[in-house]
């Protein structure tokens, strides 16, 4: 009795493992639920997705809120998508989206945009709710020198054709701070921006910045405009600046020759003053050897010396007479 009541434990526990790894493989529940939908999704289908890897739910609920909303969508397409790596639901969603909004997105495009990292379900409702980008501080010159900090407001609206491969959300505001600087830089004074910044819009909206974006430029509204600094003053103060130091650059190194020069004039009087000192002390020696040789005689001699007294006394005389020349001319 007791191997009886084994083997019918044994038997109903092999009875639940099976029943259990059969309704893994074969989603029972799932395949009522598309039934009930009207979506007509076969038993092997479900099979064939549990040994591909593929949740099924996460195709099949999908296909049926397609199949509510009228879609042609099949499970193949759906599957293919979830294999290459896409997000299935929200490419439905943004499938119902565009058609709810009459936008022609076909699924083949939706699913491209999708893998192409962009949010397909977002870009839906842009397209249907435009979205307002706004621009960091551009600082631009003007012609007088005046610098204008600008803010602006652009209104986009995602282009679909134009998503898979189009520049996005930097490009448009590089573009947008690129024309404001060229508009602000062509005027002669910061007072014509100040008095008609529309100008801005008008010009920057004029130039096509949306060319190869995923976006559609709507508007470009001016949100803000301060004066800044005085740039073209500050430059010719800098140039001034750097002019004078030059200069003074210039000033060292003649003052620096000049005095290099005054050393070397210097060295050559020191030179030539020991060259007289040095000639003179060869003079007693030089008129010993005349008298010794004859060639000068003894009253000759005394007659040089007599003029040298002569002229010496001379110039006391004259060096004792300037004080009082001074004196009178003062007078």
């Amino acid at each position: 009795m007791d191997d009886l009541i084994i083997g019918y434990g044994f038997l109903l526990f092999m009875g639940l493992m099976v029943a259990g790894i059969f309704l893994h493989f074969v989603p029972i529940g799932l395949w009522i639920s598309a039934l009930a939908a009207d979506v007509h999704v076969g038993i092997f289908t479900l099979i064939g997705m549990r040994m591909r890897r593929v949740p099924p739910a996460q195709i099949v609920m999908p296909l049926i809120k397609a199949n509510k909303a009228g879609l042609d969508v099949n499970v193949n397409q759906l599957e293919a998508h979830y294999l290459a790596g896409g997000n299935v639901d929200k490419v439905v969603d943004a499938l119902i989206a565009s058609q709810r909004a009459q936008i022609v997105l076909p699924f083949e495009r939706s699913a491209a945009i999708d893998l192409a990292g962009r949010d397909v379900l977002e870009a839906v409702q842009m397209s249907v709710n435009p979205k307002v980008i706004e621009t960091p501080v551009v600082s631009a010159v003007a012609k007088n020198g005046i610098e204008l900090k600008i803010k602006a407001r652009v209104t986009v609206r995602a282009n679909i054709d134009r998503l898979v491969g189009g520049a996005g959300e930097p490009t448009i505001i590089a573009r947008v701070g690129e024309g404001i600087v060229t508009t602000v830089g062509s005027s002669e004074r910061h007072t014509d921006v100040l008095e008609s910044p529309d100008d801005i819009s008008k010009t920057v909206l004029g130039k096509g910045l949306d060319a190869g974006t995923a976006f559609e430029i709507l508007s470009i509204d001016i949100a803000d405009v301060d004066v800044g600094r005085n740039i073209g003053a500050q430059l010719q103060t800098d140039q001034a600046e750097a002019d004078k130091r030059i200069a003074q650059a210039k000033a060292e190194e003649r003052r620096a020759m000049a005095v290099a020069k005054e050393q070397e004039m210097k060295a050559y009087t020191q030179e030539m003053e020991a060259k007289v000192v040095e000639a003179q002390a060869e003079v007693p020696h030089a008129m010993a050897e005349a008298l010794k040789s004859g060639k000068l005689g003894v009253m000759d001699y005394y007659n040089m010396m007599n003029i040298q007294s002569d002229t010496e006394m001379r110039k006391a005389v004259s060096a004792a007479g300037k004080p009082k020349d001074e004196e009178s001319v003062k007078r």
